[in-house]
C-alpha cells in the first residue's frame, strides 16, 4: 500500500508547470501513457524481430522508473538526466534511502531488483523500448503546449532536445510505425488523460481514467509477484488492467450507480462498447494482435484460462480497481475535500472490498491506507 500511495501522489506532480498548459499534465498520467506506448513498441518489435521480450522485466522497470521519478520529484528533465549520468551512484543511494523510509515493507526481492536497476546502465532491449516510449510520451505532451509557449525562453531548445531524442531512438520508433501505420492508437490512449474520474464530484487530487488504470495495473502486478504468478499471467493481468477502461474513450465514464439502477443499461453499454471497440479501435492495431487484445480488454474482471493466451486473474483486477477507487475517495477526504458522494463512496467501497472474493489482503491494505491517512 505504501508503494501505491507513492504512485498515487504522483498525481500531485505537475509536468510543464512553468509553461502555459491547456490542462494539468501529471507524472502519473505520463507514466501510464508511457507504459501503454511501451506495450505497442514491444509488440511491434516482437512481430518484426520474431523474438520474445521479457515482459515481466519491462513492467517492473517501468515501475522502478516511476519510483525514481517520484523520489526526485519536480527536477526538470535535463537536470534529472544530467544528475543521473554524473552522480549515478549517489542518486541510487538517495533513492534507496527514500524508498526505505517511504516503503519500509517492500518485498526484499523487489527491493533488491530496484537497487540493481538504479545502479545499472539499463541497456537491455526492454529498457531501450521504455526509453523510446518515454520520449514519445514527452513529445506527445509537448505538442499540446508548444503553440501556447512559443515566446517562452528556451522553448526552441526544448523542442530540439526532444526531437534529438526521438531521432536517437528513431530505429525502434520507426519500426513501430511501420507495423502500426500511424500513431492513432497511441493518440487514442492519450485521450484518456483528458477524461476525469468522478467528473461531478470535486476531489483533490483529481485523477484521470488513464492514471487510475496505471494504479490498478500496478496493484495487480504487485499482488501477482506476491503469489508467484507465471510470466504469462503477469503479462495478462497487468495489461488487462492498464487497458481495462479503454472503451471509455468511446463511451465516457458511466458511474456504477447509473449502470446498476437503470434497467438494462449495463447490458446495453457492454454491447455498445463491443461494437465501438470493433469498429473504431481494432482497425488501429495489426490484425495479428487482435485476438490477444480482445482477450485483454473484453471481460477484464472475469477469471480466464485460455489454451492460447493463458490465465487472467480477473477477480484480482476487479479488486485492484475497487481499491484504487477507494483510495481516490479516502485520500480526497484526507486532503480536506469531502462531500456526501465521497463519504458514501468511501463507505461503500470499503464494504465491498472487505467482502469481495479475492485472495488479496484487503483488510491489511485498507488498514495500512487508513494508517497513512491518520
Amino acid at each position: 500500500m505504501d508503494l501505491l500511495y507513492m504512485f498515487f501522489d504522483a498525481t500531485n506532480m505537475h509536468r510543464w508547470n512553468d509553461h502555459i498548459r491547456p490542462l494539468d499534465l501529471t507524472e502519473l498520467d505520463k507514466q501510464a501513457h508511457k507504459a501503454a506506448i511501451a506495450w505497442v513498441i514491444g509488440k511491434a518489435w516482437e512481430q518484426t524481430e520474431g523474438k520474445g521480450l521479457d515482459w515481466r522485466m519491462m513492467i517492473e522497470h517501468s515501475i522502478f522508473s516511476l519510483i525514481e521519478r517520484c523520489v526526485m520529484t519536480d527536477i526538470k528533465p535535463p537536470l534529472f538526466h544530467r544528475i543521473k549520468a554524473e552522480k549515478a551512484s549517489e542518486m541510487a543511494d538517495f533513492v534507496m534511502s527514500e524508498v526505505d523510509r517511504s516503503v519500509p515493507e517492500m518485498e526484499p526481492g523487489l527491493k533488491e531488483r530496484l537497487c540493481s536497476y538504479l545502479e545499472s546502465s539499463a541497456d537491455r532491449k526492454e529498457d531501450e523500448i521504455l526509453r523510446a516510449a518515454h520520449y514519445m510520451a514527452t513529445h506527445w505532451e509537448f505538442t499540446l503546449i508548444y503553440d501556447m509557449n512559443r515566446r517562452m525562453v528556451g522553448i526552441e531548445q526544448t523542442r530540439k532536445d526532444i526531437e534529438a531524442e526521438l531521432e536517437y531512438h528513431g530505429g525502434i520508433i520507426g519500426m513501430m510505425r511501420d507495423v502500426m501505420g500511424n500513431d492513432d492508437f497511441i493518440d487514442l490512449i492519450g485521450q484518456l488523460r483528458f477524461q476525469q474520474r468522478w467528473t461531478r464530484t470535486p476531489r483533490i487530487p483529481s485523477t484521470t481514467v488513464l492514471g487510475h488504470s496505471l494504479l490498478v495495473a500496478t496493484a495487480v502486478f504487485l499482488n501477482d509477484l506476491d503469489k508467484g504468478a507465471d510470466d504469462r499471467t503477469i503479462y495478462n493481468d497487468y495489461y488487462a488492467a492498464l487497458f481495462h477502461d479503454l472503451p471509455e474513450v468511446l463511451t465516457k465514464d458511466v458511474i456504477t450507480p447509473v449502470k446498476m439502477n437503470v434497467g438494462g443499461l449495463s447490458e446495453l453499454l457492454e454491447s455498445y462498447e463491443t461494437e465501438m471497440v470493433e469498429s473504431k479501435i481494432m482497425p488501429m492495431i495489426p490484425e495479428g494482435w487482435r485476438d490477444g487484445f480482445r482477450f485483454l480488454i473484453y471481460d477484464p474482471f472475469g477469471e480466464k484460462d485460455d489454451p492460447v493466451h493463458g490465465r487472467m486473474m480477473g477477480r484480482d483486477i476487479k479488486a485492484s480497481d475497487m481499491l484504487a477507487a477507494y483510495m481516490e475517495a479516502r485520500l480526497s477526504r484526507y486532503y480536506g475535500i469531502t462531500s456526501r458522494v465521497l463519504r458514501e463512496a468511501e463507505s461503500s467501497s470499503r464494504r465491498k472490498l472487505t467482502a469481495y472474493p479475492t485472495d488479496m489482503d484487503m483488510h491489511g491494505l485498507i488498514a495500512r491506507l487508513e494508517n497513512i491517512c491518520d
